[in-house]
């Protein structure tokens, strides 16, 4: 295969490179679009590889069920659909046809979180950790970089069990790695950062918020955060967390996901479970109607931020 080229680019942009590289030496790689392959930067791959791209319309069910047939007969199947349709509209297929009755579909939840910004609630997916974290059998992964793209979708792509990653639309770094990290593996979060004072774990578009917090808090405060990319919700690295917290910091958790069922809740039943008792704080969205606004104007409203997790990890480190 040959050799991606990842510069700062929309993860999504990424995804269609590395789907269209992988089949251009494999025929069994297949791509079910519902009315989504401008959105999901597939228009490339079709005119590529027009037999092996199927476009269902706007009927994620469908979606789902034409996918799990394929992925049943040996071909190794990418639904691709908005988040917020693919994990509501299909959620019993999901959870029946795929998960259930283990057929290998990799589930592409495109757009997500509050990428459709002022379309508002009805577009915004801060659902989709929580229902599939509650079905057996079943990958969630949701890259944070281009170089974290690259790896989950080739790693996917040989997957023999059911998998869900999740892409928004904003521009990545290719890797946003501080220490040359490129170790990537499905299943164990990757350190992206070393750091004594606190640690930061999030997932997908919300690591980025934290490098950045990060370095505000070295240059004002001398505060040394450790981060973590838990691109892999489900399963949880469960040996990395607890060495993490074993110092006894304080542990943040920021997701672009309601805050209740997603990756903060995930990490501190964990972290409760095994006994300690860090000091502990879960950022993401509210239970409540979310503002509209672009992207980066609902991360500020709700401190995803910077400046806003700058101030959270003050905040918890003074109590």
């Amino acid at each position: 295969m040959e050799e991606i080229k990842t510069i700062d680019a929309a993860n999504l942009e990424v995804f269609s490179e590395v789907l269209q590289s992988l089949a251009a030496t494999d025929r069994d790689i297949m791509v079910v679009t519902s009315d989504s392959r401008g959105s999901g930067k597939l228009v490339p791959f079709g005119q590529k590889y027009p037999e092996q791209i199927v476009e269902v319309g706007i009927a994620e069910q469908n979606l789902v069920g034409v996918a799990t047939g394929l992925a049943s007969m040996g071909k190794k199947a990418f639904a691709v659909s908005p988040a917020c349709f693919l994990t509501a509209r299909a959620l019993e297929q999901i959870k029946n046809d795929v998960a259930y009755s283990d057929n290998p579909v990799k589930l592409i939840g495109i757009s997500a979180g509050v990428s459709y910004g002022a379309l508002g609630t009805t577009h915004h997916s801060l659902h989709d950790y929580a229902v599939l974290r509650a079905i057996n059998n079943i990958t969630i992964v949701a890259p944070a970089d281009n170089f974290e793209t690259a790896e989950a979708i080739k790693q996917a792509a040989q997957m023999t069990s059911p998998i869900y990653l999740r892409f928004g639309k904003k521009t990545m770094p290719a890797n946003l790695a501080t220490n040359s990290n490129t170790d990537f593996k499905i299943g164990k979060g990757r350190v992206i950062q070393e750091g004594n004072d606190l640690t930061f774990v999030a997932t997908g578009e919300a690591v980025l918020p934290c490098v950045e917090a990060a370095k505000l808090l070295e240059k004002e405060h001398n505060i040394s955060c450790k981060i973590i990319s838990l691109h892999t919700i489900k399963p949880l690295d469960t040996e990395l967390l607890l060495a993490s917290a074993a110092n006894g910091n304080p542990v943040i958790t920021v997701e672009e996901h309601s805050i209740n069922g997603g990756l903060g809740e995930a990490v501190a039943s964990l972290l409760f479970q095994n006994g300690c008792t860090n000091k502990f704080k879960i950022v993401g969205l509210p239970d409540d109607h979310t503002v509209s606004g672009s992207q980066i104007e609902i991360f500020n409203h709700y401190g995803i931020s910077a400046e806003g997790l700058k101030n959270t990890a003050l905040n918890i480190i003074k109590l």
